[in-house]
């Protein structure tokens, strides 16, 4: 997947490279808004990239200003992290683009620390149903992760699902979700830890009672002496073994 989307990132490169200024079709005569006379070509539209899928990027190319010869500037490709964040929202109206909008939300007026007086900057809305790139079909979602994702991939499924209900077609197929090793709360994560030890006689019925006896099971804060000793007995009494994965080979130490 990772492979296949370089060669894609890659044509596009390609093909805004080898066509400046000959997408009569997508150039912009003027923004909403924008100033007069800007000086500088720029175009935007769609590529697509599967057309199976009905997937295509949305792009916004700025062009060099014209008195300083675009065609001999180097293109940048511009991507917003996230992922999820628009290149267009953020990158471009609030980063390196060449307008900024003003407190009226109306007009915008030039930034002179704009790129593209230097490059010629191409923003790309990706991954598609970013901004406004689109795909006109959708995958199932599964949510996952492991330790402190035992705190956010339940809350975030939840709010999937809530968000799901009642509509007919909904943008996101959630089917379910999987956390391992999860990070919930000390008193669930003490029980749940002790007591997989014993269930697969790791410990002994006297360890497993110990540290049920020593240990604070509402809070891993400030340990007793006598749970850490309990603790120690127990990671002892285990021996030399990966507590993820216990029947692989021992951890070399």
């Amino acid at each position: 997947m990772g492979e296949s989307r370089s060669i894609g990132f890659f044509f596009l490169l390609l093909i805004f490279s080898t066509c400046f200024g000959d997408q009569t079709l997508d150039k912009i005569t003027e923004l909403p808004g924008q100033p007069k006379n800007v000086g500088f070509n720029q175009y935007s539209g769609y590529v697509t990239v599967n057309q199976q899928a009905g997937r295509a990027l949305f792009y916004w190319l700025i062009e060099s200003p014209v008195s300083r010869k675009p065609e001999s500037r180097p293109l940048v490709l511009w991507l917003n992290g996230g992922p999820g964040c628009s290149s267009i929202a953020y990158g471009a109206a609030e980063e390196i683009g060449p307008f900024r909008i003003r407190p009226d939300g109306k007009t915008l007026y030039l930034n002179r620390y704009a790129w593209n007086n230097l490059a010629n900057v191409l923003f790309l809305e990706s991954p598609a149903g970013v901004g406004f790139s689109y795909t006109n079909t959708t995958s199932d979602l599964y949510t996952t992760g492991d330790k402190r994702t035992g705190h956010y991939v339940p809350q975030l499924s939840q709010l999937v699902y809530e968000r799901n209900k009642g509509v007919q077609n909904p943008v996101i197929n959630f089917k379910g979700f999987l956390v391992g090793n999860a990070i919930i709360d000390d008193y669930h994560d003490f029980i749940g830890t002790f007591e997989y030890w014993w269930t697969h006689v790791l410990i002994s019925n006297s360890s497993y009672r110990s540290l049920r006896v020593a240990c604070d099971l509402g809070s891993s804060t400030h340990p007793s002496l006598q749970c850490m000793n309990a603790l120690r007995a127990a990671q002892i009494e285990q021996g030399n073994i990966n507590p993820y994965s216990i029947f692989h080979s021992t951890l070399q130490r």
